[in-house]
């Protein structure tokens, strides 16, 4: 069986669902609980199972009731636990052939089939007409994704975001930086878009050859701080988390564990950022994004904004 990686679900044997959020998966899978059956749950598989849909700290809590073994800094699933694991990049062609969107995207990223797939409730299967679309690309074919989604906007193709998405947006962040520098870094990314009135994201994921020895664990907190540095390696800032390598003198990776911060800044950018530092041995991380919504805690790239 391939390994359990970032952006896959898994069903327990319970049948609850679990959105992957971790790539060391060899002993316990690191997912994040998002759907138990319930007769009065608003969302119906095809077999016609009612669902509740948990957003995350609903999610904890109800962990921390039923299931209290599980719970870690994500929820930690033995794999003798896990009864199926649902992977976007093999469920893709079912999804492509019940969804005119996600048919519309997979032509427009224009990478082999196996290279590409939609996460979320659409891989579920618990879709309803109101749901976002999450695209995922893996390693080095998202990049060039990201360059045909570029071109596919500018010719009219997909639309891009509107005033009133991006707001939406902000909203819902709820970043700690203002709308305008939120907006500039953002437009840049080319990492979302609204696809026939629908949102949808381009997520990365790394590839199978990729994810071998990733290891994300907290280390001991020293405190929180505020750098600068220069940007060293960008490569995976799209990641989850989004890492920075930075040239500095105590800090060597600036990780952000919230979307809102990831390809915030490139390779060769002097950004600023507050976090808390943690202690890994040989080196020294700042973490931003150590609650949901990373409050107190931001990146920004102080070249983007001096260019701007």
């Amino acid at each position: 069986m391939k390994p359990i990686r970032l952006r896959d679900f898994v069903e327990d044997k319970d049948g609850w669902i679990y959105a992957v959020s971790a790539y060391d998966n060899s002993e316990r899978a690191g997912c994040v609980l998002r759907y138990v059956p319930d007769e009065n749950g608003e969302r119906v598989s095809k077999s016609g199972v009612h669902y509740k849909k948990y957003d995350f700290e609903p999610a904890f809590e109800f962990i921390r009731k039923h299931k209290p073994q599980y719970l870690d800094v994500v929820h930690r699933i033995p794999l003798a636990d896990i009864k199926r694991v649902i992977k976007p990049d093999e469920e893709i062609g079912n999804v492509i052939a019940r969804n005119k969107r996600v048919a519309k995207l997979a032509e427009v990223f224009g990478v082999p089939m196996g290279t590409f797939g939609c996460t979320g409730s659409l891989l579920c299967g618990l879709e309803n007409a109101a749901s976002d679309v999450d695209m995922v690309v893996y390693g080095k074919y998202w990049f060039e994704a990201q360059k045909n989604l570029i071109a596919a906007v500018k010719n009219g193709r997909v639309n891009g975001m509107t005033d009133e998405m991006w707001d939406k947006v902000y909203n819902k962040r709820v970043p700690e930086i203002d709308y305008a520098t939120f907006v500039l870094h953002e437009e840049r990314k080319w990492n979302r878009g609204e696809i026939d009135g629908t949102y949808f994201d381009l997520l990365f994921t790394r590839s199978y050859d990729e994810i071998t020895g990733v290891d994300m664990t907290k280390g001991p907190v020293l405190g929180k701080k505020t750098i600068e540095a220069t940007v060293t390696d960008a490569s995976l800032s799209f990641d989850s988390p989004a890492v920075y390598k930075v040239d500095h003198p105590e800090i060597s990776k600036v990780l952000s564990f919230t979307h809102t911060y990831s390809g915030q800044a490139l390779k060769g950018e002097v950004i600023e950022a507050c976090g808390m530092v943690e202690d890994h041995g040989s080196e020294k991380w700042l973490v931003i994004g150590t609650t949901r919504e990373a409050k107190g805690e931001y990146i920004i790239s102080k070249t983007l904004l001096e260019r701007n």
